[in-house]
């Protein structure tokens, strides 16, 4: 992004060169890992063994006391999950949303899981649900949303993942890992698609031996496809998709005792900007009042200077509701896929990283992991907030974010006694340029401007960010009789955040950013609201987890579990004006903590598997709002309960069904009052992405054809309940519960070819992905809905 440089660190070569001339051979948990690719993918028969690392080590998905959904290569494509968003159709109690609330960035990924995750994707805020792609934690919301081109699985870990996993994990976990290379083996495979709103789609992956003990990987993809939502004023497609990325890895194995997995990939979108429309405006409010009287609204009406009592435009916050571009009123909708801003948008982001496992075993019953990774993230997102020709608000948001993490495991295995402990280190560094145009404050100035058709003023926010986290970690299992474990781990955590911020307003906003930035706040004479220097606060805790499972036959197994988490606090970074003291606004961290029960079956061809739980959700980081500035603070606590099901059936004849539900029931208990602050919500509202039933179904049919051939039908179907997008209960952005189908045709002609043709959103049906809104003052609601009903056709092969 222009204006920000590229941080290079020296530790993140050393650390990757150390572990390349680390230990001599491969550990129990590399073997597992490629028994993971090799066991996890779905055959005629159910009960072929499922095996996870939900806790750092390869297991039987049956006997992992987690509420996991785990999904191979071959589901995912068979279930048409191409990208992270989609793993909410066929995962309980799990939401993920694209375009995170004042992003204007498509890729910003808003996650939420049992009603616990990050609803603002700003870098001051970490996420609720961790995501790791090959055990590298990814710190920021927009590297979170991932394209499933070269994936070899996916866990997604339900409930606060405290003791192995750690950051920010309170919601839960999605693992997602890549194909390996594999030794020995030329193989590859690609595919094109091509469909409805000329998309064009393409990727291929290509694995070579490089000799006995070495194989490289590589793949690559783009995608393409035009908007669904179209700007009035231009005819600009919003909604497009236009991306690309590599991927490379390399793996050694010299020994039965040493490999090392290399990895780097590179991902790139440059799109128009999110498919958000007009939802609504509150005619009352002084920001579209004021913006209405300044393009000369008939009627509309502001109580400011330099207006006084006998000028027409003289009164109480209104704007009428007669049907005139000029007014900000519900009359500027124009319907789900019609867009009526007129200020520049965009959406891009850049996403690259390296990293490198090693795996040593030291004896028989013990083994060394190293996992080091450096990322680098850089997107801006600019949207018309208040989607009409004037301007209530427009954002324009751009951050650049490296990031270093170092893990150290040692594994121990003495059969009956079994046990993980290791330490995780975590650097990361983001600067941030927000700027937010609007039709404030009502100061004469600015008014005597706007009156004569001038423009306003503009708030300029420009953030460092860091981040310094250390943790230590251990876990234990014991299996005292047969059929019975015990498991309890601890993991303390210390977090140090440091903030350093350009906060100003602009008048007028047509001017440029000054240069340099000016550095006196407020009390020394210069414009800044808050004193420019690094403001630091530290946030530790020991978390821990429980659980004991007993096997009752090899296709029953139960187990209970206790688990707490915490999200570390930090920094409010916007501001409007100065905050008391001229210091930044901080907020504490939030915790989950957990009760579960789960019964798993694999009885034949059935899988079956239940959970039931409770959260407390304690000093919930929840907004709040002081005049048109969103802000944190820890003001609420939270009860969540819930029943989990999934199930997989796989017949003799050829019929395969799986299945999914979620029931919720969350109640916020207590929300306390903040003293300058208007809450935006009560105790009678919903957490936001949590709804109280979702559900998914797939059936599947293999009819044989002859000649080595087979023609698949498939229907997947999904239902979600009501649900909210943000805090507080605002209708005019709540989804009411929709269904959404998709259905597909599959002929395998051989081995190595198929061509496949489908339907997505096969009943056309019209439902809300996201909204967002701030009717008091700014007074505008914005929405997006999915995408219509659209077509493709592919064409794969393997080799």
């Amino acid at each position: 992004m222009a204006g920000f440089s590229t941080r290079t660190r020296v530790r993140t070569t050393c650390g990757l060169a150390a572990l390349a001339v680390t230990g001599t051979a491969t550990v129990p948990v590399a073997f597992a890992q490629t028994a993971v690719q090799t066991e996890a993918a779905p055959s005629s028969d159910v009960s072929q063994e499922i095996v996870v690392t939900a806790r750092r080590r390869a297991e039987s998905l049956q006997d992992t006391p987690v509420a996991i959904t785990a999904l191979s290569a071959e589901t995912l494509q068979n279930r048409q999950i191409q990208q992270t968003q989609d793993l909410e159709r066929v995962t309980p109690s799990l939401q993920f949303k694209p375009a995170g609330q004042l992003s204007g960035n498509s890729a910003s990924a808003v996650v939420f899981i049992r009603g616990v995750g990050q609803v603002d994707p700003t870098a001051a805020v970490d996420p609720g649900v961790g995501i790791y792609l090959d055990e590298v934690y990814l710190g920021r919301a927009v590297g979170g949303a991932i394209d499933f081109g070269d994936i070899d699985g996916v866990e997604v870990l339900r409930g606060p993942q405290g003791t192995l996993f750690g950051r920010n994990t309170i919601g839960g976990a999605i693992l997602v890992r890549t194909k390996q290379p594999q030794l020995g083996e030329w193989n590859g495979r690609a595919r094109l698609r091509v469909g409805d709103y000329n998309l064009r789609e393409g990727f291929a992956a290509l694995n070579i031996p490089l000799a006995s003990t070495l194989a490289a990987r590589v793949s690559g993809g783009f995608r393409k496809r035009d908007g669904y939502v179209i700007r009035a004023v231009d005819g600009l497609d919003l909604g497009n998709e236009d991306g690309y990325s590599f991927n490379g890895a390399l793996k050694w194995q010299p020994s039965t005792d040493f490999d090392l997995f290399l990895r780097g990939d590179y991902s790139k979108r440059d799109e128009h900007g999110a498919p958000f429309v007009f939802a609504g405006i509150n005619e009352q409010a002084p920001v579209a009042a004021i913006a209405s009287v300044g393009a000369g609204c008939p009627g509309a009406t502001i109580p400011y200077a330099p207006l006084t009592a006998g000028d027409p435009r003289f009164g109480a916050p209104n704007v009428p509701m007669i049907a005139d571009p000029r007014c900000a009123n519900d009359l500027q909708a124009k319907g789900p896929f019609v867009n009526g801003g007129t200020a520049p948008v965009l959406s891009n982001s850049e996403v690259w990283g390296l990293g490198a496992t090693a795996n040593i075993r030291l004896s028989q019953v013990a083994a060394v992991k190293l996992i080091s990774a450096y990322r680098n993230t850089s997107s801006r997102g600019i949207r018309d907030g208040d989607n009409t020709p004037l301007t209530l608000i427009t954002t324009d948001v751009g951050s650049e974010s490296g990031q270093f993490s170092q893990e150290v495991q040692l594994q121990l295995d003495w059969g009956k006694v079994s046990a993980i402990v290791g330490g995780y280190y975590f650097n990361e560094v983001t600067d941030e340029r927000a700027t937010v145009f609007l039709a404030y404050p009502p100061s004469p100035p600015v008014i005597r401007s706007i009156l004569a058709g001038g423009p306003g003023s503009r708030d300029l926010q420009v953030s460092r960010l860091k981040t310094d986290s250390l943790a230590g970690f251990g876990e234990v299992s014991i299996k005292p009789a047969v059929g019975l474990e015990l498991t309890g781990g601890l993991r303390y955590t210390t977090d140090r955040k440091t903030f350093l911020g350009t906060v100003f307003n602009l008048f007028p906003s047509s001017q440029p950013d000054p240069d340099p930035l000016p550095t006196k706040a407020v009390p020394e004479g210069g414009p800044l609201f808050l004193y420019h220097r690094p403001f630091a606060k530290s946030f530790s805790a020991l978390t821990g987890s429980a659980s004991v499972q007993y096997r009752w036959t090899n296709a029953i197994s139960t187990y209970a579990s206790y688990a707490r988490s915490f999200k570390s606090g930090g920094f409010n970074t916007r501001y409007n004006a100065a905050p008391p003291g001229n210091v930044p606004v901080p907020f504490d961290e939030e915790s989950v903590t957990s009760y579960e029960v789960g019964v798993k079956t694999n009885i034949g061809r059935l899988r079956f598997n239940l959970a039931a739980f409770q959260a407390d959700y304690d000093n919930i980081q929840l907004i709040f709002r002081q005049g048109v500035v969103p802000l944190l603070f820890n003001a609420g606590k939270a009860r969540i309960r819930g029943v989990e099901a999934e199930a997989n059936l796989r017949t003799a004849f050829g019929l395969s069904i799986d299945g999914g539900l979620s029931v919720l029931d969350d109640k916020i208990r207590s929300i306390t009052p903040v003293p300058g602050a208007t809450a935006t919500v009560t105790p009678n509202d919903d957490l936001p992405l949590t709804p109280a039933l979702t559900a998914n179904l797939a059936l599947g049919y293999d009819i044989a054809m002859g000649g080595g051939m087979t023609l698949t039908p498939r229907v997947d179907a999904s239902y979600t309940s009501k649900i909210t997008f943000i805090t507080g209960s605002i209708p005019l952005i709540e989804e009411d519960g929709y269904v959404v189908a998709n259905g597909s045709l599959t002929l395998k002609l051989n081995d190595r070819y198929e061509v496949s043709a489908g339907v997505n959103n096969l009943l056309d049906s019209r439902y809300l992905i996201q909204g967002n809104a701030s009717l008091a003052t700014l007074g505008y609601a914005e929405r997006m809905y999915a995408r219509p009903r659209n077509w493709y056709l592919q064409l794969s092969g393997r080799f």
